[in-house]
């Protein structure tokens, strides 16, 4: 099995989830519902912490949540877990093995504190430590760089965050996932074949906002991993608070701008960058924004800006399988990586 039979495995992983979870997710939803929660304390490491940055935007929106990312140096290191009371303790890994992650979930449950794992491994240490488990059902992910077990994390937490809120309209867009999935990887026949005019890229930044602030990670995250380019995530306001000093002819931004509420200052931020002569590849259903772009990558119109970063990342994943394959470089065998990361 291979990266890129991963990334279009995408489509019915999400939809596997939806089938399998969904009654599920809405007992966790209940019980979670039923205890003293006041804010999330949400444990993960690489794409996993990505997801995590889904979580803080979603549920503080949707679910009135704060949502904290722990440190797990505190717990395993040091030695000086903070308070967790009235807190509901997440744990987010693919695997599932990793000792800090795990760490963190079992300082929770010592204190008293419901826990939850967000996992593809059900029978993994994490889950056996947690009080609720979600499984993803993603199935075997072979390759070192994730994705399909990605866009699963991010349809668990838009689950709970749904089945939370007992929001009905969300339950049901939720449906819809897979499907804009589908017509996505549909869109990006070509976006291996655009990768090549970036063989020589040596640097470039990601840039997205709000809830596709976790894309922009994700998907610098990929090309990292993969490319052994040097590209760096921001949100559109941090990078304009002086790294956009960087920006000269020719420098590559790969900018996320979705339909919904970010779209105007982000076109906005686009035309600067035109003008500061960047080098432009733009992910997004938007026509004005894609013809900002030397690289367009389109996705489908419709998907809500808060289920968007479900969708966006894929044109993201492929760019850097492309990428990959133009330097020359082996996409399942990336250097100095496993696919399992145990660290304290």
């Amino acid at each position: 099995m291979s990266l890129k039979s991963e990334i279009f495995e995408q489509p019915e992983t999400l939809q596997r989830l939806l089938d399998t979870q969904k009654t599920h997710v809405e007992q966790i939803a209940r019980a979670i519902r039923q205890r003293e929660i006041d804010y999330v304390f949400l444990a993960a490491r690489g794409t996993s912490d990505h997801a995590g940055l889904y979580a803080k935007y979603l549920w503080g929106a949707f679910n009135r949540l704060p949502v904290a990312l722990a440190t797990p140096s505190l717990f395993s290191i040091y030695g000086k877990p903070p308070a967790l009371k009235n807190g509901l303790v997440l744990g987010i890994s693919q695997s599932g093995q990793s000792p800090d992650i795990v760490g963190v979930v079992a300082e929770g449950k010592r204190q008293g504190t419901p826990t939850l794992a967000i996992t593809n491994e059900p029978d993994s240490p994490l889950a056996e430590t947690a009080e609720f488990v979600i499984d993803i059902h993603a199935g075997a992910e072979k390759a070192v760089a994730a994705t399909k077990t990605y866009t699963a994390q991010l349809l668990a937490v838009a689950m709970l965050s749904a089945a939370l809120a007992k929001d009905r309209d969300q339950l049901a867009m939720l449906q819809r996932v897979p499907e804009m999935m589908r017509q996505t990887l549909e869109l990006c026949t070509t976006v291996e074949q655009a990768a090549e005019r970036y063989r020589y890229m040596e640097s470039c930044v990601v840039i997205g906002r709000g809830y596709n602030y976790a894309t922009a990670f994700e998907i610098a995250l990929k090309i990292k991993e993969l490319t052994y380019v040097l590209a760096d995530p921001y949100s559109s306001a941090d990078f304009q608070h002086g790294p956009v000093a960087v920006v000269e002819h020719g420098f590559p931004v790969i900018a996320i701008v979705p339909e919904g509420q970010i779209a105007g200052e982000l076109l906005g931020f686009l035309r600067q960058l035109r003008e500061r002569e960047a080098e432009l590849v733009v992910i997004s259903p938007l026509d004005e924004a894609l013809g900002l772009a030397h690289t367009p990558l389109p996705l489908p119109v419709g998907m809500p800006e808060w289920l968007s970063p479900l969708v966006a990342v894929a044109p993201g994943q492929l760019f850097a399988l492309g990428l990959t394959l133009a330097k020359g470089f082996d996409p399942e065998h990336p250097r100095g990586l496993r696919k399992v990361t145990l660290t304290r």
